[in-house]
């Protein structure tokens, strides 16, 4: 059977990610699946949604809470010590939970298929899944400070910060649990500066590669 098509879309903070991704599966009638990515994993936990950070790729102060609760649910999903291995150290250990739980989600999205995933890693885990669509969305760092301004609320003081964290975090999350370089353009078929396209320009080319494709 032929794998359903889906996209998925990596971003640099503030370059629009969601955005791409809502006017694209607008106009292909997909599915966006962007901050459901946490709140799947908090509703697995049995965690309440809204103490999920929705803006980043991991939530460290929940990360215990939410280890302790799946390991409790479903102790065969925890990333503690099994037969016949060594236990890993406990921050360690937690993130190998969470991460475990968002691939969980992101393979069972993909197999429904005709959704645009943002973010998560969602380009790593299925990097070798035909069918797939994968769109980097870049922007230069001056424009990407001022979108956080206008866009997403960042105060002004603390938006280089913001900015430059989440995008070492996100870095850091595919490097260490997949070994690649998000940054690295070859994973992807399309890197897409916002900033020339305005994030509709950018969905446009998106959706006129997926209709070329023949995707519906």
């Amino acid at each position: 059977m032929t794998n359903p098509p889906l996209i998925t879309i990596t971003r640099q903070y503030a370059a629009g990610g969601s955005e791409v991704a809502k006017h694209v599966a607008a106009e292909l009638g997909w599915t966006v699946i962007d901050n459901e990515f946490v709140d799947e994993v908090a509703r697995r936990a049995g965690l309440p949604p809204d103490e999920v950070a929705q803006k980043e790729e991991r939530a460290p102060g929940l990360l215990a809470r939410i280890a302790r609760n799946l390991a409790a649910a479903s102790p065969e999903i925890s990333a503690g010590t099994r037969a016949g291995t060594t236990a890993l150290p406990e921050a360690e250990a937690e993130e190998a939970t969470i991460v475990k739980i968002t691939e969980r989600v992101i393979t069972e999205a993909a197999s429904h298929g005709r959704a645009v995933l943002v973010g998560r890693g969602a380009q790593a885990v299925l990097a070798r899944r035909p069918n797939a669509l994968h769109v980097y969305l870049v922007g230069p760092k001056a424009w990407r400070l001022e979108m956080a301004v206008e866009h997403l609320g960042v105060a002004r003081e603390d938006v280089e910060k913001v900015l430059d964290e989440t995008d070492r975090d996100r870095d850091r999350y595919v490097k260490a649990h997949y070994g690649r370089w998000r940054q690295e353009a070859t994973l992807y078929d399309m890197v897409l500066n916002t900033a020339r396209l305005g994030f509709r320009g950018a969905g446009e080319v998106v959706v006129a590669e997926a209709r070329r494709r023949q995707w519906k």
